[in-house]
């Protein structure tokens, strides 16, 4: 009903029909004996099959790969994706969901059975090459299908492969850690605001969800500025510094610009936000006892400008949710703005001032607190709200 929605109020918008001739359709249609949906009783039993068939079919190789000549080994790798695509494709036709679902068993299997081809022959190790060719296979997958679940694999798993070869190349350098941070701050905001108001609500819902997860985990690793790497004491060389700042900048904007009206600013303040926040620190010292007597070490903690950063884009995180009428983006940024206030009151203020009184000032911080950022979610969910009814009163 909602597609015909969108058609009826085109052609109105056209001239093609009119008021009457659209109410009619609408009635018409809305008194259609249509078949039942798939209930969620359905959905949970194919989501719940598809987890117990995937492990129930790694516990049986494992338990047996010892005894497997290599040979049998590789047919069963093949014959254990291949047996999930061609169950999904004989049941495409009459149970389109089961088929969705053992499609995506089978891309998921395809990963593992790459790793398995490699480990069998003993191909020389370059493990990123792994994630790309699942990536290919992923994307094999959602050209042939056009279904959301190879679609959500794909966008998931390329990325991921940009960061594995980042790791694999970087990972042995000082501040390669700092740059893999930013763009997993960079990609996860793409991948709030790419597909805001899409109908494939599996790709939004799961892109969402992975975005709303990688930009926290990023902030706090970011937050802890440049002391936060690994290998050795060499920083990174330029050519991997320029390589790195594609990836942060320029890829994600080219596929920001798809959605230019969604997903371009956001992108920009993450790019802005990321950059700056590793230089946001200051420096402090703590004395601890090392079994003979006192001894003091230098490190850097966030300053009021990172914990300000960090408090700005989850504001303009819930102000571009109003823009875009995106609740679920609204309730993040409020959400991410408590856990800003949060980290700074446990990082700055609760050891000041003693454990009593900091519990106390806990205590109103989240009765208070908490109040205000619910009126204000409210606030501004009915000021989205508004003009989005009064567009849909204009509109019919």
């Amino acid at each position: 009903m909602s597609h015909l929605e969108r058609l009826l109020i085109r052609w109105q918008t056209a001239g093609v029909i009119d008021a009457n001739v659209a109410a009619s359709i609408r009635a018409f249609e809305t008194n259609q004996n249509k078949p039942a949906g798939l209930r969620w009783q359905g959905l949970v039993a194919l989501i719940l099959g598809a987890i117990l068939l995937a492990c129930g079919v790694v516990l049986f190789v494992s338990a047996h790969w010892d005894q497997i000549s290599p040979l049998a080994r590789f047919l069963l790798v093949l014959a254990m994706v291949s047996v999930f695509h061609l169950g999904g494709a004989i049941s495409r036709a009459a149970f389109r969901d089961l088929s969705t679902t053992i499609h995506a068993v089978g891309t998921i299997s395809t990963g593992a059975a790459i790793a398995l081809v490699g480990q069998i022959f003993n191909i020389q190790e370059h493990w990123p090459a792994a994630i790309l060719l699942w990536a290919i296979a992923a994307l094999a997958g959602w050209a042939l299908l056009h279904d959301e679940a190879q679609q959500t694999l794909t966008v998931l798993l390329f990325p991921a492969w940009l960061f594995c070869e980042w790791e694999y190349y970087a990972g042995q350098h000082h501040g390669g850690g700092v740059y893999l941070a930013r763009m997993i701050s960079v990609w996860a905001v793409l991948y709030l605001t790419f597909w805001l108001g899409s109908s494939r609500k599996v790709v939004w819902s799961l892109c969402f969800t992975a975005g709303a997860i990688g930009l926290i985990v990023a902030n706090i690793l970011l937050l802890s500025g440049w002391e936060w790497s690994y290998g050795s004491y060499a920083f990174l060389p330029l050519s991997t510094r320029i390589w790195g700042w594609l990836l942060i900048v320029a890829l994600p904007l080219i596929i920001a610009l798809i959605r230019l009206r969604r997903s371009i600013i956001p992108v920009l303040a993450a790019i802005v936000t990321s950059t700056a926040l590793p230089f946001c620190q200051t420096p402090a010292s703590t004395t601890y006892w090392n079994g003979q007597a006192n001894a003091t070490y230098t490190h850097s903690t966030p300053s009021l400008a990172a914990h300000a950063l960090v408090a700005a884009m989850a504001i303009f995180l819930a102000w571009w949710g109003v823009r875009q009428s995106s609740k679920p983006l609204v309730n993040y940024g409020i959400l991410c703005f408590a856990i800003s206030v949060m980290w700074f009151y446990f990082s700055d203020i609760f050891d000041k001032i003693g454990r009593s009184l900091g519990l106390i000032s806990l205590g109103i911080l989240f009765i208070a607190g908490g109040w205000a950022l619910e009126k204000t979610r409210r606030r501004l969910i009915a000021h989205m709200n508004r003009p989005s009814a009064a567009a849909t009163g204009e509109a019919t």
